[in-house]
């Protein structure tokens, strides 16, 4: 049942504005709470970071960027910052030019950082992109005051989870598949950000609808060390609008974790050519390839990517058994001297010389499913205001259909 609260009432607070992680409370898993400009939904995770909408953007490295992250929070949800390679001094950098474009220079914000597994019966293509800094980068991510830590493509060590909790740093590690929820909770996760394979970037393949629920069972049986109460879930692929956060709620998520649709906004820093690609992607223009970084991503197809992945299969699974990432393959080819790939349909220069990266053209564009129903680019503000305005719509259109005293608010 939804509780509406009236627009005298408000959205009331919990919890002391000095307190720090807030420990479990019971409660409904959302209330609509009314105010004079837009209608909020509470949720667990709202509470957790005090943020006024359940929105949280995805850290897409360039594609999204400090401005945006800060954008996304500044407009009520939470911002998070995230790429591949940061090295401490990157990282001091981007949390600073973040923290410039915040109103409120306390506000929440998260970072994002790829830490797969190496060795043993991991993928051979997998290596550590913090370069053995991983515990600079923490100690940097606790001095910034960030609220929330991601892990993504890997599990981060026990150590350094109890490091984030002891600084009141919750932490959250993505996952797309059911199979990695308990080696998460193993190490003391507080978050689930389940993401179903329609999302863009690295994303399994079991669909967001039939992931989210299944998380969240397990997840209700667990508990958080950090906030006491039941790890939470986030849910994440293919989520563009209101209606997407609405279900996701239903399914019982806390809140969402949006890529795509952030991708298509004023602030983000995506090239044009991203922002384009985005645009004009229809239902069948992506694919999920492991070329780029040898675990499967969805990006926009491209001339390149079909050759691999039509042409040159064999090539493709010899590469990435060996170890090597078949993009890098053919950037060594070309930087020793080689030919670029003949692709048709592709012009190449005569002369690359200069080129940081020769093979730039080829380079994919991240996105996922929900590319192909976002057309159109405008502030990040106003894409979490219509989230939360048509979400509202659909959960009050939803509370519509009870019938009986239950349905009664």
């Amino acid at each position: 049942m939804i509780k509406v609260k009236s627009e005298e009432t408000g959205h009331l607070g919990i919890f002391p504005q000095n307190s720090t992680i807030p420990r479990y409370r019971p409660k409904p898993p959302f209330v609509l709470a009314s105010r004079p400009s837009l209608e909020q939904i509470r949720t667990p995770i709202t509470d957790l970071f005090k943020i006024k909408h359940p929105i949280l953007l995805a850290g897409m490295n360039v594609a999204a960027g400090p401005k945006l992250a800060a954008a996304v929070t500044n407009a009520g949800g939470m911002g998070v910052i995230g790429g591949v390679g940061y090295t401490p001094e990157m990282l001091k950098e981007q949390i600073a030019e973040l923290k410039s474009y915040l109103n409120d220079k306390n506000a929440p914000f998260g970072v994002d950082l790829l830490i797969p597994q190496v060795g043993g019966n991991a993928r051979k293509t997998n290596y550590d992109y913090t370069k053995g800094k991983l515990g600079e980068l923490t100690d940097i991510i606790i001095e910034s005051g960030a609220k929330l830590f991601v892990s993504a493509v890997g599990v981060p060590p026990k150590a350094i989870v109890d490091k984030l909790h002891k600084h009141g740093i919750l932490y959250m590690n993505m996952i797309g598949h059911v199979k990695h929820v308990q080696k998460c909770i193993d190490v003391g996760v507080d978050i689930i950000c389940a993401q179903g394979g329609e999302g863009g970037g690295h994303t399994g393949d079991i669909p967001t609808t039939v992931l989210i629920p299944a998380v969240v069972e397990i997840c209700n049986k667990h508990k958080s060390p950090l906030t006491g109460g039941p790890v939470q879930v986030i849910a994440a692929g293919g989520i563009h609008n209101g209606q997407l956060l609405a279900a996701s709620l239903m399914m019982g998520a806390g809140a969402v974790w949006v890529g795509t649709r952030f991708i298509l906004t004023d602030e983000a820093g995506a090239p044009k050519s991203h922002k384009e690609a985005v645009r004009t992607a229809g239902h069948d223009d992506n694919i999920r390839t492991i070329i780029f970084t040898g675990r499967p991503m969805r990006v926009r197809n491209n001339s390149y990517i079909n050759d691999w992945e039509t042409n040159r299969q064999q090539e493709m699974k010899e590469l990435a058994a060996k170890g090597v990432i078949p993009y890098e393959a053919d950037l060594d080819k070309v930087l020793n001297g080689g030919e670029k790939p003949k692709i048709e349909g592709i012009q190449t220069s005569a002369n690359d010389d200069d080129d940081d990266d020769p093979l730039e053209q080829f380079r994919p564009f991240l996105m996922g499913k929900a590319a192909a129903v976002v057309n159109e680019q405008k502030p990040a503000k106003a894409v979490v205001d219509e989230f939360i305005t048509d979400a509202v719509a659909w959960l009050k259109k939803g509370n519509s259909m009870l019938v009986g005293p239950s349905s009664k608010l």
